[in-house]
């Protein structure tokens, strides 16, 4: 089963359309059963197959920042002389207390995204209040985390209180915000929460950022990442384009596997038992030779059928 590469212009709509265009392919089809599915048709199907249809795609975010307005987002890293690994987590709780002290003016707000094999979710834990979110099982962990940054943010808003401070476990996420003009491909969410920072700076809100480690026994961090992982209430967000493409990679492979192991009696699976393409080599011809010495098609094993010669006898049989 090849892999399809998905039209952008489908793909940025808001959802996977089914209009007037799947009844007159199909009406076409009927009528011409000879004919090959036309690309949507196929395409659209594909999409039923892995309950796809009805998935809401974000479109591609703009900046429309002027000049004098990019947002310049910095974050507080209080642990960025520790090794983790070579770090008591003591020291990162009393590293913790003494930031807090010094910040007490500040409302805490924990955020944290979690991602298993088929669970996407994410927590945002507030002094008296938790949200949890569960996202469709295509958005990435980055997706996540970032969703509950801008969550935290779209609360913060309807708050009389104006100093919070956000923690989250993420330092992924805090990059992008202070690096978001350093990339051509700009996350549509992370770019939601740089116009919501912009927002509430301009109504005298003070938002810090602060970076926690993981699993280190900080409480707010511990109880975000429970409360994520427990989260069931369904979200109608739509998923980024590019967690969508990746997703949908993945669903392809992994179906395109399972054909294929099937297919043991096929002299080519002892050779390729995996369908992912093997590593190019630094030169076309390098890579021709070693995959024709792979598969068996040589000059010396094929050179009666490539001169319309007898099949010769092996003279050791």
């Amino acid at each position: 089963m090849p892999i399809v590469s998905i039209p952008l212009t489908l793909l940025t709509q808001e959802s996977i359309p089914e209009c007037n265009i799947i009844c007159k392919c199909k009406r076409l089809q009927d009528a011409r059963k000879s004919f090959i599915p036309v690309f949507f048709t196929r395409f659209h199907d594909i999409l039923s197959d892995f309950n796809l249809l009805y998935l809401h795609v974000t479109q591609q975010p703009k900046t429309n920042f002027p000049p004098w307005g990019i947002p310049v987002v910095q974050f507080l890293n209080p642990f960025q002389t520790f090794i983790k690994s070579d770090t008591a987590d003591i020291i990162y709780q009393q590293i913790f207390i003494e930031h807090r002290q010094e910040y007490d003016d500040f409302i805490a707000i924990y955020t944290d995204g979690s991602k298993s094999a088929d669970h996407v979710s994410f927590a945002v834990v507030f002094p008296n209040t938790t949200f949890s979110v569960k996202l469709h099982s295509s958005c990435l962990v980055f997706t996540a985390e970032t969703a509950a940054v801008l969550l935290a943010l779209e609360k913060i808003s309807d708050c009389l209180e104006r100093k919070f401070i956000i923690y989250t476990d993420s330092l992924s996420v805090l990059e992008s915000l202070k690096s978001f003009y350093m990339h051509s491909h700009h996350h549509p969410l992370v770019l939601n929460v740089l116009h919501l920072l912009n927002k509430l700076a301009s109504r005298d809100f003070n938002i810090l950022l602060c970076w926690v480690p993981s699993h280190v026994g900080i409480q707010g961090n511990e109880k975000a990442d429970k409360a994520a992982k427990l989260a069931t209430a369904p979200t109608n967000s739509s998923t980024p384009l590019t967690d969508f493409k990746k997703y949908t990679k993945l669903l392809f492979y992994t179906k395109w596997q399972r054909q294929w192991d099937t297919e043991t009696d096929n002299k080519l699976h002892s050779v390729q038992p995996h369908v992912q393409p093997w590593p190019s080599l630094t030169t076309r011809k390098a890579d021709t030779l070693l995959t024709r010495l792979r598969v068996g098609h040589t000059r010396y094993t094929h050179r009666h059928l490539l001169f319309g010669e007898q099949t010769p006898m092996c003279s050791q049989c």
